[in-house]
């Protein structure tokens, strides 16, 4: 069933998500949405306006993946991770993305995505200090883009216009959006790299993570599902708060979107989907633990430190950005 999604008006505040905590005073709050859905997808929890269009940005690349493979794209392994990554930017993805246009008889030139530098501050003070510049190889939708590139190849589209809304690329991937959530889009838009993104809820987000992951073996969404999880590194990097949650949570696929979006699934079906309302990025992984931890998973050390991020005072850990009191309260209790 499609349900058609509009844009409304919230009446009341999306609620207290997140509070940063320095020296014992509450100096910042996040405000945000926050739904996750049961093994048979029945929602469990809800907070906020769940319902109300939202732009995923990343969290929509693993369905852009999605309708690549149905389209015929013919990648595997971590190069298939690459294709639904926010990437580092780290020399390995770099040259993954090398290897995915030169399969399509390409080279980077062919790429629409902007030159950037990498989207993590570590990785790009390495490329810096060894001379590098900003490029579209390492701009983190690199890989999306010469897989998309690939799919048009692949089909004999046109590769120059591959990001344009009418592409027939880009309506596969509308139909995909449509199909995993559930969902016609609500608004187009153009996101960073200059593709587009397409509008729907946070309980449509997180009904297509629960898709891929309780899709039959094989399947284009089940292939897309097994290979982030079997590469987190290559869908983030080495360092990345995804990663180190893939990490800890055995099965656990997760992606995350600009402006504070984060999208999980567990191997049974549980998912869940956040939206931070200022779109800091912070807030987002302290809600997703605690989502999970609500559902049911329990998680080791590496998880309790992603509970409680650091806040700094000089060279001192002073506090944490952490998920809220009345949010923790709100959540179901296990």
């Amino acid at each position: 069933m499609i349900i058609e999604v509009v844009w409304g008006e919230t009446l009341e505040a999306n609620p207290v998500l997140v509070e940063v905590e320095r020296s014992g005073f509450v100096e910042s709050r996040h405000r945000g949405v926050v739904v996750g859905l049961g093994a048979d997808g029945r929602t469990l929890a809800r907070l906020g306006a769940a319902e109300e269009p939202i732009l995923p940005r990343s969290a929509n690349k693993p369905i852009q993946a999605v309708a690549m493979l149905r389209s015929g794209l013919a990648l595997a392994d971590e190069l298939l991770a690459l294709a639904a990554a926010s990437h580092s930017g780290e020399d390995f993805h770099v040259e993954g993305v090398e290897k995915i246009l030169a399969g399509a008889g390409l080279t980077a030139e062919a790429l629409r995505c902007p030159a950037s530098w990498p989207l993590e501050p570590a990785v790009m003070a390495e490329v810096a200090r060894a001379g590098g510049t900003r490029s579209r190889l390492r701009m983190n939708c690199s890989g999306k883009h010469a897989a998309m590139l690939a799919t048009c190849v692949r089909n004999d589209w046109p590769t120059g216009s591959y990001r344009a809304f009418d592409h027939p690329l880009q309506q596969a991937v509308r139909e995909a959006v449509a199909d995993l959530t559930g969902e016609r889009p609500a608004v187009t838009g153009v996101d960073g790299c200059g593709a587009p993104v397409f509008a729907v809820s946070a309980t449509g987000v997180a009904r297509a993570f629960r898709a891929l992951v309780t899709a039959p073996p094989g399947s284009p969404e089940r292939r897309l599902a097994d290979a982030m999880r079997a590469y987190p590194e290559w869908t983030s990097g080495t360092r990345r708060e995804e990663r180190r949650l893939m990490d800890a949570v055995p099965g656990l696929l997760v992606k995350c979107g600009a402006e504070g979006v984060d999208a999980f699934a567990l191997p049974d079906g549980r998912a869940g989907a956040v939206k931070i309302d200022d779109g800091a990025m912070r807030a987002r992984t302290p809600v997703t633990v605690a989502l999970l931890r609500a559902l049911g998973v329990d998680g080791g050390p590496e998880l309790d430190e992603l509970a409680a991020l650091p806040v700094h005072g000089g060279e001192e850990v002073v506090g944490t950005v952490r998920a809220a009191p009345s949010f923790l309260a709100a959540l179901p209790q296990r």
